[in-house]
């Protein structure tokens, strides 16, 4: 039997996120999204190589790559908005407890992420997730590795190169030199010598293999790191004398954003590894489209959110963020909506707070998250808008 939904008035007030409103004619029926989960430290004790920088990278409250009670906070703070959006729209009831399917992968960030959304979603709700137990491997999140989908290691390299260019890693590697430098000014306090900074080693991408994704090495790589955990830092609140050590400011944390999206681009969005990866997540996504379960939650990671994005050709900026670097808490949104002659449409959109709302985790108020609405470009034939007929967008996520 359920329970009636405790607080409904509450999580209201706690703020609409402004997703947009259905066409005339159409209702939402069903939602499914693709989440990241919330911030977390670096998932090792020591971040990065000694050699890297001499100094000593500041402590967090949990272990090494845990959802952090900051980050979990922030998680309610969307929880509450998503719920409020979607009570509007008329998705879940606004009383009653909704029926909501949610699928974690089975780190603890990923777990306790899933948890704190649905505990602001409809407060007093028992709504458990589907995971293994923390720590194991559960195959739905890496099906590559798992042994379940094959890559083809000639496609794959094929891709990889065309997103790289003709000039190879080391043009890419020279058009972000600036980045680069910037990471290194963090990095080591008296500037980059022989035993600090990261511009010494050439970037270079490993091949793939049948069972393995290809893999970034050197400098860019190692920038990537450190721009995560530079936006990690920020976004936990930490005093920005602990921010990079007090050596960047949020602007440039944004702008080193891009190398984050940059290994994104290269490594996993490229269509042949976006769809091996997402192999075992998709029929979860397409059911959750056709089935009897209005809203769909799968908590995952950035590697997830950049292979959707790449499978459908999704862009976005969350503010204090770079093109298409999926923030912490972000994700894909892909609604259903029904006219009143029965076609069935759907919408794709990008829904996180901005990097400052992390950082606060103050409730979203009636400005709500950051959410803009991507038309599917591989729809442009069909679409009517932002619309793409139901059948059309299950064949752009696997079927057929």
């Amino acid at each position: 039997m359920r329970r009636v939904l405790a607080g409904a008035a509450l999580a209201l007030m706690a703020g609409v996120a402004h997703a947009a409103p259905a066409p005339e004619g159409l209702t939402v029926d069903r939602v499914v999204m693709l989440m990241r989960h919330g911030v977390r430290p670096p998932t090792k004790a020591q971040p990065m190589p000694a050699e890297v920088t001499p100094e000593t990278w500041p402590s967090w409250p949990v272990e090494p790559g845990f959802l952090t009670p900051h980050g979990a906070l922030a998680v309610e703070r969307l929880g509450a908005s998503d719920g409020a959006v979607l009570r509007a729209q008329g998705v879940i009831p606004a009383k009653d407890c909704p029926t909501v399917r949610i699928v974690a992968d089975s780190d603890q960030r990923t777990i306790e992420t899933a948890k704190s959304w649905a505990k602001a979603l409809a407060p007093g709700c028992a709504m458990p997730s589907d995971h293994q137990p923390q720590g194991s491997k559960d195959t739905r999140f890496g099906p590559i590795e798992a042994g379940l989908v094959k890559l083809d290691p000639v496609q794959v390299d094929a891709a990889v190169a065309q997103g790289v260019g003709p000039g190879g890693m080391a043009a890419v590697e020279a058009a972000h030199r600036p980045l680069l430098a910037l990471a290194d000014h963090i990095l080591c306090k008296d500037g980059p010598s022989a035993t600090c900074g990261i511009g010494g080693q050439p970037s270079v991408i490993a091949p793939a293999s049948a069972g393995k994704r290809p893999k970034m090495a050197g400098a860019l790589d190692r920038a990537s790191t450190v721009a995560q955990i530079m936006l990690l830092e920020y976004g936990e609140g930490k005093p920005l004398a602990q921010v990079g050590w007090g050596r960047v400011t949020p602007a440039q944390i944004a702008r080193l954003s891009a190398l984050h999206a940059l290994e994104f681009r290269l490594l996993a969005r490229p269509y042949p590894v976006a769809s091996a990866n997402l192999s075992s997540l998709l029929p979860i996504m397409r059911e959750g489209l056709t089935g009897t379960t209005a809203v769909t939650m799968i908590s995952g990671h950035d590697t997830n959110i950049a292979n959707l994005g790449g499978l459908l050709d999704l862009h976005w900026q969350v503010p204090g963020l770079a093109l298409d670097d999926p923030a912490p808490g972000g994700a894909i949104v892909l609604e259903r909506l029904k006219a009143r002659n029965g076609k069935l449409y759907v919408r794709a959109s990008y829904r996180a707070q901005s990097l400052e709302q992390i950082r606060s985790a103050a409730p979203l108020g009636v400005k709500g998250a950051y959410r803009v609405t991507i038309p599917l470009p591989g729809c442009a034939a069909e679409a009517q808008g932002d619309l793409c007929p139901l059948d059309k967008a299950l064949h752009l996520l696997g079927e057929g």
